[in-house]
């Protein structure tokens, strides 16, 4: 299944049904009278998150989406049927942006959550309302309301505890795969992981998501490489991984490379919490890895943690760490919102 993180869709929601010009025309009544029926409503447009759901591939076959038209009035006091409802389904994360690519019109974080986004015209009345003293006998009816419409973008941001960053071959798909049951594309090059991938990884009884983006190098936030659109993907994370590739001479550019990319492209990235790591330690002897991680350490001006997804060396330590950082991150959230709701209870 492809991968497809951002797309544009219309959207327009269904017309009202027009209002009836009728009379009611029985023997031996003598007094008839108006008796058209009024339009039915038209269907809203209303978008659903799904958890079953990972991709917006479904909208690059489909791009244009209609709610169902109100039916029009009837004789004898019939009111059309009003139209259905459009419900969109879309990954939980995705976040819904009118056409300047901008404004965020709702964020859909959460299983089930909906969001109406356009409501459907409403139905003409028939000429049973205008009647009066002064004319019994209506010929005209309103027809019905038109709906609203409107161009989105749909933006995909997965849901994940930690994000991995760092230069393409730093060894993020490679941890991925032996930390969860991923199974990334992994390969001798740059650029092996073109899009992002999701893990489950379990430490002791506890589970948390890990999220894979491509690597980014020097200019991404001007568009070299495959850019930084990609890291919208961790922007939801609690905290990052950022893995150097210990076999490379320049430990400490390698990582300022990646920093200054993070911090160029916002959204509170350069401030989440990050573990460093210098992977690939199987491949060095004792001194060069003392001396590399002393300079990534001096870099970085955090504890610098040694590693090698390859053969485990360190890797239940980095596993630790992260499931800690994760668990307070649950806990703070759990005791917000008990607070809110102690501060919103009034005996």
């Amino acid at each position: 299944m492809k991968f497809l993180d951002q797309v544009k869709i219309y959207l327009r929601a269904g017309d009202g049904g027009n209002g009836c010009v009728g009379f009611r025309r029985e023997k031996f009544v003598e007094f008839g009278g108006p008796d058209g029926g009024d339009g039915g409503d038209g269907g809203d447009v209303i978008f659903e998150a799904a958890r079953n759901l990972n991709t917006l591939i479904d909208f690059r076959y489909r791009q244009h989406f209609k709610a169902e038209r109100g039916q029009d009035g009837a004789g004898r006091n019939c009111t059309g049927r009003s139209g259905e409802d459009l419900i969109i389904k879309v990954p939980v994360g995705t976040e819904i942006m009118a056409e300047d690519h901008e404004t965020v019109l709702a964020d859909m974080n959460e299983d089930g959550q909906r969001f109406r986004i356009l409501e459907g015209g409403n139905g003409g009345f028939g000429n049973q309302h205008f009647k009066g003293p002064s004319n019994q006998a209506p010929e005209y009816a309103k027809p019905g309301q038109q709906g609203g419409e409107m161009w989105v973008w749909l933006r995909l941001k997965l849901i994940a505890d930690v994000g991995l960053v760092g230069l393409p071959n730093a060894g993020k798909s490679t941890f991925l795969s032996v930390v969860t049951r991923a199974r990334p594309k992994i390969g001798d090059y740059p650029f092996t992981t073109l899009h992002p991938n999701l893990g489950v990884a379990k430490v002791s009884d506890f589970e948390f998501v890990i999220a894979d983006i491509p690597g980014l190098i020097e200019g991404a936030h001007e568009g070299a490489g495959l850019g930084d659109r990609f890291l919208g993907h961790i922007e939801r994370c609690s905290a990052l991984l950022h893995l150097v590739d210990g076999t490379q001479d320049d430990v400490a550019g390698a990582y300022k490379i990646v920093r200054r990319e993070l911090k160029a492209y916002g959204a509170g990235l350069a401030r989440k919490k990050e573990i460093v790591v210098l992977n690939k330690c199987d491949a060095l002897d004792d001194k060069t890895r003392k001396k590399r991680a002393a300079a990534l350490a001096k870099a970085s001006r955090k504890t610098v943690h040694t590693m090698s997804g390859v053969s485990g060396q360190g890797r239940d330590e980095v596993m630790g760490l992260l499931a800690d950082l994760v668990r307070a991150r649950d806990k703070a959230a759990h005791d917000a919102e008990d607070a809110e709701k102690r501060g919103a209870w009034k005996p």
